[in-house]
């Protein structure tokens, strides 16, 4: 990357750096406190006594119980679990799952194989915004429904779904409710008990945490059957040895997350308007993507006419500005959103989309550089378009 008069990272939606505090605070489990915590020596249980910490710690957060959180090493592998471990150990009460047609590619992959695997699966469809269209979703209910699974928040266009409504309905019916909230978590003030959700999965790396940590809230009860077998950590429901480490960073990136959880939202929220306004002011053509006012605080999502998102990204990369055309997970494919298109837009118009997403280090001169070199980059990419 070289000639770049600038480096500005717009795209804390596919990771986000660990923050200095939480390096900080995971140093000493690499090579001081790294006892494995299934040991029965001091160095064994002062791991374990820190695990049980972290577990209270996270559970405290949702309104859980601490025995109801299970550590995994992503959200991906959480959400894994949910779909084929819950189905498979629940056959007895029922075949059928109910999806979103907006959900992360863990759950529409994971969903995809129990198809392939004596299930059926119905998808819910969205609206114009991405949002549940929710009498539809109580439509596809049936007897054998056990689980409804719905994204918290769009990974790609950032809306946000009714969760309380969704839980009651799940619960009116007996039917286990799920939720992914990789975005959202953090962000967010989540109670698994006020929002009736059965289960919950997170990840670290969203929120200034280390890569490799996830979470699964799991609502005491529920039966699960492990995917990985070995050693029986976290109850028997994951065998593999204790991300100590990372579980601390997670930990303290959830504490610094919830402190400063009210004041951050609204100052992203500052920034999110307000680049969206001068891109839709600024650049003819330009629509945005998702809700306008019920989404994330950091998601911008917004297409062009005419031209394609990777071509806009591409040449934003050339100045030193890191965007996305979507999912991090699916950057590579060539093929439109599937995210997009749920949401009734042509194939066309779903190629020249950009997902924009703010974090704790953006600034509002970020944001003016970005607006500075998008307007030039839109005309350039327009006047040799085929479109």
């Amino acid at each position: 990357m070289s000639n770049k008069k600038s480096q500005i990272y717009l795209d804390y939606a596919a990771t986000t750096p660990v923050d200095e505090r939480v390096i900080k605070i995971m140093l000493p489990f690499f090579n001081k406190k790294f006892g494995n915590p299934a040991s029965i020596h001091s160095f064994g249980q002062t791991a374990e006594a820190e695990l049980t910490a972290q577990r209270a710690k996270f559970a405290t957060a949702i309104n859980a119980r601490p025995e109801e959180i299970y550590f995994t090493s992503s959200a991906t592998e959480s959400n894994n679990l949910v779909l084929k471990g819950l189905s498979m150990a629940n056959r007895d009460r029922g075949n059928h799952l109910i999806i979103s047609a907006i959900e992360h590619d863990c759950v529409f992959e994971s969903a995809k194989w129990l198809s392939q695997n004596g299930f059926e699966i119905s998808i819910a469809p969205v609206d114009q915004f991405g949002q549940i269209k929710f009498n539809e979703l109580a439509k596809l209910i049936t007897p054998k429904t056990i689980l409804v699974s719905i994204i918290h928040a769009s990974n790609e266009i950032g809306t946000l779904q009714d969760l309380k409504k969704i839980g009651q309905l799940c619960k009116k019916n007996n039917i286990y409710f799920h939720t992914d909230t990789a975005q959202s978590f953090g962000k967010i003030a989540l109670d698994v008990k006020k929002l009736n959700i059965d289960l919950l999965t997170a990840s670290s790396h969203k929120i200034y945490g280390p890569k490799g940590v996830g979470l699964l809230y799991k609502k005491a009860g529920i039966k699960i059957q492990p995917l990985l077998h070995g050693g029986g950590q976290e109850n028997g429901l994951r065998s593999s040895t204790v991300n100590v480490a990372g579980i601390v960073g997670f930990g303290k990136a959830l504490e610094l997350c919830l402190t400063e959880q009210t004041k951050e939202s609204q100052r992203q929220i500052k920034l999110r308007d307000y680049l969206i306004k001068n891109i839709l002011i600024k650049i003819p053509g330009s629509h945005l993507n998702g809700h306008p006012t019920n989404r994330l605080s950091n998601n911008i999502n917004l297409r062009f006419d005419k031209i394609e998102g990777e071509s806009i990204a591409m040449l934003l990369n050339e100045e030193g500005i890191a965007v996305s055309t979507g999912s991090a997970c699916s950057s590579n494919k060539l093929e439109p959103s599937r995210v997009l298109l749920a949401t009734g837009l042509e194939p066309a118009k779903v190629h020249g989309s950009l997902r924009i997403s703010l974090g704790r280090w953006t600034t509002k001169s970020d944001l003016d550089y970005l607006i500075k070199k998008l307007i030039p980059i839109i005309k350039q990419l327009r006047a040799i378009s085929p479109f």
